[in-house]
């Protein structure tokens, strides 16, 4: 089992205030509809006790190019929390998976999975929200969903998973799809949107058919 929420980029990290948007709000809700589905959290039953899941949104300019378009994400380790506000988050401002690099700020220190958001944004630039949660469901019925997925030799919050996720729309244009897992992270998936709604959305619809699934199966 691999640890969850260990970082794994060479992280440059400035303590600074929260962020306050209005955005905020509305990402932290999605979060605690998420923490009640079970898709993120931290259940001493599950993955050895450690936490597991994270959110993040973009933030402007949104014309910033490749590895600079910055974000806001769920700070790592605080998977636990029922809330987060503004002090469970912190910004990214640029990020390398070639380099195995990722700047950041806040109150807290990023999420562990940073360097795969960042990987997601650069491949479209109008996904402006992703959701990283953990779903046995999903995970265990990617294939009779139509789910694309990510190497299962490729290991999570690596250059390596930054770069699988690139070549998964270069493979085909998952915008429309919205959800993918990582075959090498257990019960690992992303779903991503334009707006946190639709990501929400197109994740708990991902998450009803692989319950209907199971139905069918037992």
């Amino acid at each position: 089992m691999r640890e969850e929420g260990v970082i794994r980029f060479d992280l440059e990290f400035t303590a600074a205030s929260p962020v306050t948007i209005p955005a905020l709000d509305e990402l932290d809700a999605w979060r605690r509809i998420l923490r009640q589905l079970g898709l993120i959290g931290q259940d001493p039953e599950r993955y050895a006790g450690y936490g597991f899941g994270n959110i993040s949104r973009r933030l402007p300019p949104f014309d910033a190019p490749e590895n600079h378009r910055p974000f806001i994400i769920s700070g790592s380790q605080t998977a636990h929390l029922t809330e987060l506000s503004a002090t469970g988050f912190a910004t990214v401002s640029d990020y390398d998976a070639g380099r195995n690099q990722v700047v950041a700020s806040g109150p807290v220190k990023p999420s562990s999975e940073s360097l795969t958001h960042g990987s997601v944004y650069n491949v479209n630039n109008d996904i402006r929200v992703i959701f990283h949660v953990h779903s046995q469901s999903i995970w265990r019925y990617a294939s009779i969903l139509n789910l694309p997925a990510t190497d299962a030799s490729v290991p999570y919050g690596t250059p390596a998973m930054a770069r699988e996720v690139e070549k998964l729309f270069e493979a085909a244009d998952h915008m429309e799809t919205g959800v993918f897992v990582m075959g090498g992270h257990e019960d690992g998936v992303i779903a991503f949107g334009r707006t946190v709604d639709e990501a929400g959305s197109i994740l708990v619809r991902a998450l009803a058919h692989s319950y209907a699934c199971g139905l069918i199966r037992q």
